[in-house]
């Protein structure tokens, strides 16, 4: 499948690595949308065009250990790797 964009691939990943670490207990759905939020805020001022990962504002926050982060990469790859790009 084609993305329309990187934002949009980005997002996708934002919101698998979201549903995980709420699945697992990590973070509740409110603080995944403030992350995701803080994410857009960030993006907006900073005039970059990559944005800040979602696990990054969340241990930033100190919602997530480091610990609880990795967990959820190593879930997504794992789980990439036994599928497409679709979620």
């Amino acid at each position: 499948m084609q993305y329309e964009s990187d934002r949009e691939l980005a997002m996708r990943y934002a919101n698998r690595f979201g549903e995980i670490a709420i699945r697992k207990g990590f973070v509740s759905a409110k603080q995944v949308k403030e992350a995701l939020a803080e994410q857009t805020i960030y993006q907006s001022f900073s005039g970059l065009r990559h944005h800040k990962l979602i696990g990054e504002i969340l241990f930033e926050n100190g919602w997530m250990t480091l610990t609880q982060v990795e967990y959820v990469l190593k879930e997504i790859s794992d789980w990439r790797a036994g599928s497409s790009l679709e979620f």
